[in-house]
């Protein structure tokens, strides 16, 4: 695309950037052998979800994150850092799960940090923080988010900032982040998960959210790019998208008429619980998937069916 400033004269002798694959023989890209050389089967079957390294879940001190930062705990992870904004929730997540993992990993191995996933210096100097004081960010969950209902007739341009500028830009500014710290000063392979919703594939009934649907399908949309440009580092950048989740966002009397609609249009007849996402996730983080990049994994009991 020209800039601002381009004359269009200039325009045909731009020279645009060109993108670079990964090759077979890159220790960054190539398959993952260390089973072969286990025996037992109960051995290679823990071996091949085993989350390993340290990982920065973003809006893990909601209902959502903390269960994905219990789930990537049960299954190795050695040390974890909650990005949020509230301070108060933050620090009671993470000395509960300090309490809960107190005989595998240390207490000091389990922070939290205040970070506005909205600005791109804070964001970027909290990586790095946690780069230096683990030594690598091998796994990024971005789950902060926030969800926005109006009729978009009269959405004003500031909430359609807003919300794409936490839900998209947010993800984006984490994941540039943390592919930099691993890519250019760790030279190790990492995964990331970005958070899209089953918004992002079909519109939402009986709630009008034109802001947040357009928010979360742009979050698919770029981790397939930046999986396709990040695979030579070895970063893999895949999507989860969560159907309703029966979490306190979704509580109230106020709510009882979308919520009704919503569980009788599932085929399941009900929303998710916050546990139900956490199979995807610790795939996802794990050598399971190893070659899985640029992938959507859609958890809705089937609500996108109709």
């Amino acid at each position: 695309m020209a800039s601002a400033t381009m004359d269009r004269s200039e325009l045909s002798s731009r020279i645009i950037p060109v993108m670079s694959l990964s090759e077979a023989t890159s220790p960054l890209t190539r398959p993952d052998t260390a089973l072969d050389a286990l025996s037992s089967p109960a051995h290679r079957a823990a071996a091949r979800f085993r989350v390993s390294g340290n990982a920065i879940v973003t809006g893990g001190a909601g209902d959502l994150g903390f269960a994905a930062c219990r789930a990537l705990l049960d299954h190795g992870l050695s040390g974890l850092v909650i990005f949020d904004l509230d301070p108060i929730s933050g620090a009671a997540r993470v000395a509960q799960l300090q309490d809960e993992y107190a005989a595998t990993v240390p207490a000091e191995m389990i922070s939290f940090a205040r970070v506005n996933v909205t600005d791109a210096a804070d964001v970027a100097d909290n990586v790095g923080r946690v780069a230096d004081k683990l030594g690598s960010v091998d796994v990024l969950l971005a789950f902060a988010g926030v969800a926005s209902c109006a009729h978009a007739l009269e959405l004003p341009a500031l909430e359609w900032r807003r919300v794409f500028d936490i839900n998209t830009t947010g993800s984006f500014l984490c994941a540039q982040a943390v592919a930099k710290v691993q890519a250019e000063r760790v030279k190790k392979p990492a995964s990331i998960v970005l958070v899209s919703s089953i918004s992002g594939h079909a519109v939402n009934f009986p709630q009008p959210q034109a802001a947040y649907n357009a928010s979360k399908a742009a979050v698919r949309a770029m981790a397939r790019s930046l999986a396709a440009e990040w695979a030579r580092y070895g970063v893999r950048v895949n999507t989860i998208s969560p159907g309703y989740m029966d979490t306190i966002l979704n509580e109230g009397d106020g709510l009882k008429v979308a919520r009704d609609t919503w569980c009788e249009r599932n085929p399941m007849g009900r929303m998710g619980v916050p546990e139900e996402l956490c199979g995807a996730v610790v795939l996802l983080a794990s050598r399971a998937a190893g070659y899985m990049t640029g992938a959507d994994i859609v958890i809705d009991g089937g609500q996108t069916l109709f």
